[in-house]
């Protein structure tokens, strides 16, 4: 349950437009579910000042596009958030990840120009589901004999 304690334009999100608010417990249903699911990534409002941007543009991108998408905000950037965001494998804050029943379909990481996120939306929900980027772990190889 979103709590008082955010940032009161991510706290407006579960407020205002009643959008639900992801963790571990409630990720894998709520990914799930029929249609287009956008999860926005805040982060730290503090550390990352663009997540209050993407707070004000999220509602306008979902009016836009007739309700297709189905929005849940993470906005526990530590716990939750650290743990969902390896699984999707994006490196900067805030994040819009876009998934289809599950399938991962592409995300949009810090502010972008208005019609950029217009056409990388368009471009990624026309897309078909695919595995998550996830986190990378650089592996070196050691030709050296012991």
């Amino acid at each position: 349950m979103a709590t008082d304690s955010y940032h009161p334009l991510i706290q407006k999100l579960f407020d205002e437009y009643d959008y639900v608010e992801i963790d571990a417990g409630n990720h894998d249903e709520f990914v799930a579910r029929p249609g287009i699911t956008v999860l926005f990534f805040a982060g730290d409002p503090e550390q990352h000042r663009e997540a209050t941007d993407v707070a004000v543009i999220l509602p306008e991108l979902v009016k836009t596009f007739g309700g297709r998408l189905q929005p849940g905000i993470v906005a526990d950037y530590r716990g939750a958030g650290m743990e969902l965001q390896r699984r999707y494998g994006f490196k900067a804050w805030p994040t819009l990840v876009f998934l289809r029943e599950g399938g991962y379909l592409g995300a949009i990481s810090r502010v972008q120009n208005w019609t950029d996120y217009l056409q990388s939306t368009a471009e990624i929900v026309g897309r078909e589901p695919s595995r998550a980027p996830g986190f990378e772990i650089p592996v070196v190889v050691s030709t050296e004999l012991h």
